[in-house]
């Protein structure tokens, strides 16, 4: 089946509003001009209880990692905790860009959601997000109490280059003895650099994330091939999979990330992980977090945010 309309509708309008990243690859600098210099959308946030931005300390010779902190409307005492990392192919975007989906997963889910505005590249190459959104990990096991969180119920979750780090996250902790998370959340994720599944070649073009974009992101992000085989960067690169927590995976039809997502996902299942890989049809890639506009994003959404909610419940 073609996109659907309105999704196609969407694609459209983001092609023609930004020309130069549809149809070229920009320097990381450039690229996050041409998006600064475009008005934002005009959007209500979504309310919560309480938004505040902190720092924690960084990893060992990095600067201090800036998070911003959700607390749903309805709020409560020991509530879950989430990490969410934001995409953008580990270059562009940032906590503004997805503030609106951190309130409505804050919301969805009743957690506190802690946004990471981890280190970018290519100023700062793998390991540095990684190591980044880790060290938020920690800092949230350790830190949960002093700010109304339960240390036992912890998620993680993100969005492409987000999905990848919300991943690895999950890898570094059960390799490095912890801390426990409950549940993970992998929207679209980018996983492997190989880019060899048939969604690359059937959706490399046409559905404005190309293959194009994607190679240059892993070209920013990774500083010598040896990176590539490494399953803290490309986790398909894992020889192992057991031991981690249950996982949700979403993916879209006209997604070229699509195969890689529904690929881990089997191999996290036969690994004796509870998984759920959910694809939807007629969707492209950054879909989910345009519910405002389309049905399928909030079905998505609520789906996905009620799967967390349970397990977090259920710790």
């Amino acid at each position: 089946m073609p996109l659907k309309s309105e999704a196609q509708m969407i694609v459209d309008l983001a092609s023609a509003a930004f020309p130069a990243l549809g149809t070229e690859v920009l320097d990381a600098a450039e690229a996050r001009r041409i998006l600064a210099e475009r008005p934002p959308a005009r959007v209500d946030p979504i309310p919560v209880r309480r938004v505040e931005e902190r720092f924690v300390s960084g990893p060992v010779g990095a600067q201090q990692v800036r998070v911003r902190m959700y607390w749903p409307a309805e709020s409560g005492a020991d509530l879950p905790v989430v990490l969410f990392c934001h995409g953008g192919g580990f270059v562009i975007c940032d906590l503004d860009s997805h503030d609106q989906l951190c309130r409505a997963m804050s919301n969805g889910v009743g957690a506190i959601v802690v946004s990471v505005d981890y280190r970018q590249a290519p100023e700062h190459r793998f390991p540095a997000a990684a190591e980044d959104a880790y060290t938020v990990l920690k800092w949230i096991a350790a830190q949960a109490s002093s700010f109304g969180g339960d240390p036992a119920r912890i998620a993680v979750a993100g969005d492409s280059s987000g999905g990848n780090l919300a991943a690895v996250t999950a890898l570094l902790a059960r390799d490095r003895n912890g801390p426990g998370i409950a549940h993970q959340l992998l929207i679209y994720p980018m996983l492997d650099p190989a880019r060899d599944t048939a969604s690359y070649r059937e959706n490399a073009y046409g559905y404005f994330v190309t293959d194009d974009h994607l190679r240059w992101y892993w070209e920013q992000y990774l500083a010598s091939d040896a990176d590539a085989e490494n399953p803290y960067a490309a986790p398909p690169r894992a020889a192992d999979l057991s031991g981690l927590p249950p996982a949700y995976i979403i993916t879209a039809e006209f997604d070229p990330l699509r195969d890689e997502g529904e690929a881990y996902g089997r191999r996290l299942r036969d690994a004796g992980v509870e998984t759920v890989t959910v694809r939807y049809d007629g969707q492209f890639h950054g879909f989910f977090s345009m519910a405002d506009n389309l049905s399928d994003a909030k079905e998505a959404a609520d789906q996905a945010f009620s799967a967390m909610r349970r397990a977090l419940v259920t710790r």
